[in-house]
């Protein structure tokens, strides 16, 4: 066989089927799994309330003559805060001193005859029955005299109680007389709040105030400045529900007051409650496929992803609470899942999202 005859053989023999071409390595977006330990019941507005105040009256009746403060003022113990017109209350105090006065002139004389009757029945000369009447007098007339002198400090004190002062240092929060007001002893005046303990105070819906558990989560936060944080405790639940709203009012005890949460401030609670462990992953990683829901984690040593079935707890807007199929600390692709295939080979370093 001539050798230009093998060339064509050679030819062929050497024409096999090409490789299988490699895989592409798909760039992908990327999401850390987060642990998740308490479920969130939902998000609440309030206010900061005092937890102690009071409300003060005169303690008599009158008009008032002038009002000292203003709803916002801080105020000190004695503070003077309002007064009545105190001329009913000078006047009996006037008539209560007049009375102690002849009482006082009557007791002195009953004093003088009674010694008078005795240094005369001791010489002789006196009549025991004189005697007796004049000690009988004096005790009457002494008797007079503590009354008149008890009037006197009751006149004296109702002259006191037509100045409205403040009993402890607080924050006028109310007013509820204006000057010139005729007021019943009692009345509502004024409004003290003690600004040194305060809480928050939010409404809840009915079926979920009665479920609420003493290690419920609250996490307060102003609403002008998110920045302004603290957690609280459940400290009562109003036992009675508004007719109107349906909701209960629940009272919280702050863990500490920064200084942004002033009294009347507007406030945001989350309220949330322990849970068994779970795990937090974008809504974007799920993927629905063959009847269940899985996601794509990430084998960041190999720089590929495998699909993994998990169970849907819950969603919460963008994210999706599921069980601890994956587990906190794990990466799962969220962008372009259908693409993906078992051992797909990836890269991370472009567009990962944290």
């Amino acid at each position: 066989m001539k050798p230009w005859f093998l060339l064509p053989m050679l030819m062929l023999a050497g024409c096999g089927e090409d490789p299988p071409p490699k895989e592409p390595i798909r760039p992908v977006l990327s999401a850390v799994v987060v642990a998740v330990d308490q479920q969130a019941l939902g998000r609440f507005a309030g206010n900061i309330e005092p937890r102690y105040q009071s409300t003060l009256g005169f303690r008599v009746p009158g008009r008032i003559a002038r009002r000292l403060v203003d709803v916002g003022d801080e105020v000190k113990r004695g503070d003077l805060l309002a007064v009545l017109d105190p001329t009913d209350q000078q006047n009996q105090l006037r008539s209560r001193e007049g009375d102690l006065s002849r009482v006082e002139a009557q007791w002195i004389n009953a004093q003088a005859n009674s010694r008078r009757q005795q240094e005369l029945f001791d010489r002789g000369v006196g009549s025991a029955a004189l005697l007796d009447r004049a000690t009988a007098d004096l005790k009457t007339t002494a008797a007079s005299l503590e009354q008149a002198k008890a009037a006197v400090s009751q006149a004296r004190d109702q002259l006191g109680y037509s100045e409205l002062r403040a009993d402890h240092d607080a924050v006028v929060t109310a007013l509820s007389a204006e000057a010139g007001q005729v007021v019943a002893a009692g009345q509502e005046v004024v409004t003290l709040a003690r600004p040194d303990v305060k809480e928050a105070v939010i409404d809840l819906p009915m079926s979920l105030a009665e479920q609420l558990s003493p290690d419920a989560d609250f996490q307060v936060q102003a609403q002008l400045d998110p920045t302004v944080t603290t957690h609280a405790r459940l400290r009562e639940v109003e036992p009675q529900a508004n007719s109107t709203t349906r909701t209960r009012q629940v009272r919280l005890s702050l863990v500490d007051t920064p200084a942004g949460l002033r009294l009347g401030t507007a406030i945001s609670v989350t309220l949330s409650r322990p849970v068994q462990p779970r795990s937090a992953l974008p809504v974007q990683a799920l993927q629905e496929a063959d009847g269940q829901t899985r996601v794509w984690v990430i084998d960041e040593q190999a720089r590929s992803v495998s699909p993994r079935p998990v169970t849907v707890l819950e969603r919460q807007g963008d994210t999706a609470i599921v069980d601890t199929s994956v587990r906190p600390g794990e990466r799962v692709a969220i962008a372009g899942l259908n693409s993906l295939k078992p051992g797909q080979a990836i890269k991370t370093d472009q567009g990962k999202a944290q």
